[in-house]
């Protein structure tokens, strides 16, 4: 067995990893809502989640393609892949990609250990370009398309990044106001019961869009290993075990249910209604499946955070917490760099050790943080139990008595 098929079997079973990670780091941004306002229990709504992300990742692979060819510059002029990327089994490439995933999954991690709404994709993008950088120099990352196309990490990573909060900010700011407007005159109990159902059927509608996504990334890193790698040639498809596995990957993440980042979602930021629950999850919903159809891989944290504030703004006499908002709004613009720096490390541990013994070494490092940090989760859980308890005064996730999960 080569080094080169080591690495891939390693870049393999680490993108999974990052794809269970987003999975439950994401559940937030379809569930937080309706978990928050009762209208579905905390187990119910997770397990609904993962069923429609598993649909949600075989609508599409035009997100899976962004991350194949839009990230590192894999291509010469003919459209081939380069041959110094994948010659020797594509270990240069290979290795670069399993240090951006360790970066990915580090962050997200971090950010799930302290309750935060950060964005896995971003991690994972910086993780890569990180790698990339260290590896290929700033050259090797495809920063824009060619000639007046819009591509690149800029196209379609940044710029969705910047407007896609603001969009579904404003597209929930704007339906919470009408949907009060209509409902004004309207007994309490009865707008709450109703709106109640509706979010059953709009949350549903953001867990099909994360699928249609977030599953893509990590099609797309597998998929890129396999160019890599010369198991794979064609840049255009994504191959069928590949759809399955992240699926099934991403499904299983999100059944777990991130309790920390979904009770920062749908306590921290907003004593939310359910008709506000609605417009945000509504502003989410088509935000995100319209960037899926363009091949815009954009945050759904970014976009759900965005609509929860945003019906925050259109409510009257709403109380938005602007301190915790401002705290995720720091975490958002240190992710790709935080990720980047992380992967720029993994891939010079990787190098300076080399053969098989440095991927190796890269794997076990993540498997000592990964332990680690979930075992610091231990001293303050977070479950289905308490995650809707008041919002303690401090704004901590975990400021409120912690029941036992048990």
């Amino acid at each position: 067995m080569t080094a080169a098929t080591v690495i891939l079997a390693l870049v393999i079973v680490t993108a999974l990893a990052f794809d269970f990670t987003n999975g439950f780091h994401d559940t937030a941004n379809a569930m937080a809502t309706s978990i928050a306002t009762g209208a579905l229990k905390p187990k119910v709504a997770v397990a609904l989640s993962a069923v429609l992300n598993l649909v949600g990742a075989f609508l599409s692979v035009e997100v899976a393609l962004t991350v194949t060819n839009a990230v590192i510059n894999i291509q010469d002029k003919s459209g081939a892949p380069k041959e110094s990327l994948v010659g020797d089994g594509g270990y240069a490439l290979l290795l670069i990609i399993l240090a951006g995933l360790v970066g990915g999954i580090v962050w997200n991690l971090l950010t799930w250990l302290l309750g935060l709404p950060s964005s896995s994709s971003h991690a994972l993008f910086g993780g890569l370009i990180g790698a990339t950088i260290a590896g290929l120099g700033v050259s090797g990352v495809k920063w824009t398309g060619d000639g007046s196309k819009l591509d690149g990490v800029v196209g379609k990573v940044i710029l969705p990044a910047v407007f896609s909060p603001v969009v579904a900010g404003i597209i929930a700011a704007v339906g919470t106001w009408f949907i009060f407007k209509v409902v004004t005159g309207v007994a309490a109990k009865f707008t709450e019961s109703g709106f109640r159902w509706g979010q059953i059927g709009s949350a549903s509608l953001v867990s099909l869009a994360h699928g249609t996504n977030d599953a893509q990334k990590t099609m797309g890193v597998i998929t890129l290993a396999l160019i890599a790698s010369g198991h794979w040639t064609n840049l255009s498809g994504v191959p069928l075990w590949v759809k399955v596995a992240c699926a099934l990957a991403i499904a299983s993440g999100t059944y777990v249910g991130g309790w920390r980042v979904i009770r920062t979602l749908g306590k921290g930021l907003v004593e939310i209604s359910s008709p506000q629950g609605m417009a945000a999850e509504s502003a989410s919903a088509a935000t995100i499946l319209a960037s899926s159809h363009l091949g815009f891989a954009l945050s759904t944290t970014h976009v759900a955070t965005g609509s929860i504030l945003g019906t925050g703004v259109g409510k009257k006499g709403a109380e938005v917490r602007w301190g915790v908002a401002g705290r995720m709004v720091l975490a958002w613009l240190i992710t790709l760099p935080a990720a980047g720096i992380v992967g720029a490390v993994m891939w010079s541990v990787g190098n300076v050790l080399g053969g098989y013994l440095g991927p190796i070494v890269v794997t076990v490092i993540l498997i000592a943080l990964a332990t680690w940090m979930w075992l610091r989760s231990r001293r303050t859980p977070v479950s289905a139990h308490n995650v809707n308890d008041e919002w303690g005064t401090s704004g901590a996730p975990t400021a409120t008595p912690i029941r036992s999960a048990a």
